[in-house]
């Protein structure tokens, strides 16, 4: 029997203007965690500071991607950046709220709003 492979893809682009956007598909959770956690660090690190992860095809996020956010979260502040979610999936927005970490981060429905909000000067 062969295992089971999550479904997670990330794509990047910079062509937003001075925006980094990472949209992501599929399940955000232990097993797909360390690779998102990578591209944000990497990005971070990079000098883009300016972020938004597009979930709008993201089907599940468990803690432990919810943990890898608000580090990249934290990181992106440390560096005088930000990051903002743009998230549209019912399920994944009521993790949010059952958390309490919907006041956290600050989350668009619509990703040029997401994208004017993270360039604009703070």
């Amino acid at each position: 029997m062969s295992p089971i492979v999550p479904k997670f893809e990330i794509s990047e682009d910079d062509a937003e203007g001075e925006a980094h956007v990472l949209a992501l598909h599929g399940e955000i959770h232990v097993t797909t965690a360390p690779r998102l956690a990578e591209h944000l660090t990497n990005a971070i690190e990079s000098g883009k500071t300016a972020i938004v992860l597009d979930m709008s095809g993201v089907e599940f996020i468990d803690s432990t991607g919810l943990s890898v956010l608000l580090n990249a979260l934290r990181f992106a502040g440390q560096r005088q950046g930000r990051l903002v979610l743009v998230c549209t999936n019912p399920t994944v927005l009521r993790l949010f709220q059952i958390t309490g970490l919907e006041g956290t981060f600050d989350m668009f429905d619509d990703r040029a709003e997401a994208i004017a909000y993270v360039t604009q000067p703070a």
